[in-house]
């Protein structure tokens, strides 16, 4: 999953980026409107956390904007006015979901996660397949009944080769939907997280190299 979170407070920003990191999200942080419909034009999120009150281009703006090209992406509107008519004005403009501050943490978790449900990929609850289950609202994963240690973007990889059915992942879509935009595609981190998948896994093994294509559960 990822998450675009545009709040022009940097500290509050960065403290929601590093809670749902902690989640299992692959987040980036804007600071401004024009900011957030850049990298909304670059990146396919799920779900923007987008605060209503952008300087430079408003947050009102940048969801109309959205609506309006028909993107998949999810909104959940953040604003320190919570009164119904501003939650109103707020659904009104494309908003799927709208959340006043201050906000209890664990609260805008699971509403991200439930904008997630939503998307146009919608994710089952649980994901099986050659033994593997992964819950993925409980975040957990088990092997043939065995528990998986897994980092969070450990899970976030095998939850995209579980969600391909078989199919081969890129490389580049792994990147682009685990990783957030300050991965470096040349650095090997999509091989490296392989090797690691893999031997947590264990034998026989279950992850398929496609050579000049990618990888296949």
């Amino acid at each position: 999953m990822r998450v675009l979170v545009a709040e022009d407070e940097e500290m509050l920003a960065e403290l929601v980026a590093t809670g749902l990191r902690r989640a299992g999200f692959a987040v980036d942080t804007v600071y401004s409107g024009d900011a957030a419909l850049a990298y909304l034009g670059l990146h396919d999120y799920d779900v923007v956390v987008l605060d209503r009150d952008l300087p430079r281009v408003h947050g009102d703006d940048v969801a109309r904007k959205l609506v309006a090209t028909g993107s998949r992406t999810r909104i959940l509107m953040l604003t320190a006015a919570a009164s119904m008519e501003d939650r109103v004005a707020g659904l009104d403009l494309g908003a799927d979901d709208y959340l006043g501050k201050p906000f209890e943490f664990p609260e805008l978790v699971s509403r991200v996660r439930a904008l997630r449900r939503r998307s146009a990929r919608p994710v089952p609850p649980q994901l099986e397949r050659h033994g593997i289950r992964l819950d993925t609202v409980r975040r957990t994963a088990h092997r043939d009944g065995r528990e998986l240690d897994l980092s969070p973007k450990e899970f976030s990889v095998l939850q995209l080769l579980l969600e391909a059915e078989g199919g081969t992942v890129s490389a580049e879509e792994l990147l682009e939907r685990a990783w957030d935009a300050n991965a470096d595609p040349f650095t090997g981190a999509v091989r490296v997280c392989m090797s690691k998948l893999r031997g947590k896994l264990g034998e026989p093994a279950l992850i398929r190299t496609v050579q000049g294509v990618g990888y296949a559960l």
